[in-house]
C-alpha cells in the first residue's frame, strides 16, 4: 500500500481566499468611507443609511461580476492552452516527450533519467504531465470564475453590513467617530484572519489592511467634509 503523506498547504486556499478578503475589504472599506462621506455633508441618518445600503447592492454586484469576467478569462486562456496542448500531443508525440524531458533536465534530473520520467508520466496521462509541468496548471490553482464572483459578492455584502449596523445603531452626534474607529477594528480582524490563514503574519497583515482603510476613510470624509460646506 502506498505511502499518504497528507499536507494542507495555505496555496490550496487560494482560490477563494483571495476573492474573499478583497469583497470582505472592499465592502467594508467602501461602504465606511461612503457613509462618512455623506454623514460629513450633513446628511440625515434615514439618508446616511439609504446611501449605505444602496453601495452595498451596487457593491455586491459590481464585485460579482467583475471578478467573474476576470477569473473567466484566465479560464479561457487555460481552456485554449489545453486544446492547443491537445492538439500537439495528438500531431507530435516524440516532440512532446522531448519537451517533458527537457524540462525534468532544467529542474535538475539527469538526462536519461528525465527520458524515463517523461515517458512513465506520459503513457499513464500525458495531458495531466504536459498541463502540470509544462503549462503550470494544476488543479488546486485552476481559474474558477463562479466560486471566485460568488465568494467576492458574499464577502463584500458581509463586509458593507458592518459599517451599516453602527450607522443604524450609533448616536448621530458622534456617527462620524463611532464608523471610523469600528471600521478600523473591522479590517484588523479581517487582516488578521486572512494572514493567519494564508500561512502570513498576522500582525503585519492587519497593520496593512488598516493603513489603507483609514487613508481611504480620511479622503472620503475631507472631500464630504468639503462638498457639504460648499453646499
Amino acid at each position: 500500500m502506498p505511502y499518504l503523506h497528507r499536507e494542507r498547504h495555505a496555496t490550496g486556499r487560494m482560490g477563494w481566499l483571495r476573492a474573499a478578503v478583497l469583497g470582505a475589504n472592499d465592502g467594508i472599506v467602501s461602504t465606511a468611507s461612503l457613509v462618512m462621506g455623506v454623514a460629513a455633508a450633513h446628511a440625515t441618518p434615514s439618508a446616511i443609511l439609504t446611501a449605505g445600503t444602496a453601495g452595498l447592492m451596487a457593491g455586491a454586484m459590481s464585485m460579482a461580476a467583475g471578478e467573474y469576467v476576470s477569473v473567466q478569462s484566465q479560464a479561457d486562456s487555460e481552456n485554449a492552452d489545453l486544446a492547443r496542448e491537445k492538439e500537439e500531443l495528438a500531431n507530435d508525440v516524440e516532440g512532446e516527450h522531448k519537451e517533458l524531458a527537457a524540462i525534468y533536465v532544467g529542474r535538475g534530473l539527469d538526462p536519461s533519467l528525465a527520458r524515463q520520467v517523461a515517458e512513465q508520466l506520459m503513457a499513464h496521462d500525458a495531458l495531466d504531465a504536459h498541463t502540470r509541468d509544462e503549462l503550470g496548471i494544476t488543479a488546486t490553482l485552476r481559474a474558477r470564475p463562479l466560486q471566485a464572483a460568488a465568494a467576492s459578492a458574499i464577502s463584500f455584502a458581509a463586509g458593507a453590513a458592518c459599517p451599516l449596523l453602527v450607522v443604524a445603531w450609533a448616536p448621530a452626534s458622534g456617527l462620524l467617530g463611532w464608523v471610523f474607529l469600528t471600521a478600523l477594528v473591522f479590517l484588523a480582524v479581517l487582516g488578521g484572519i486572512a494572514a493567519r490563514t494564508g500561512g502570513a503574519s498576522v500582525r503585519v497583515g492587519a497593520l496593512r489592511i488598516t493603513v489603507w482603510g483609514a487613508l481611504a476613510m480620511a479622503i472620503t470624509t475631507l472631500v464630504g467634509t468639503l462638498f457639504g460646506g460648499a453646499a
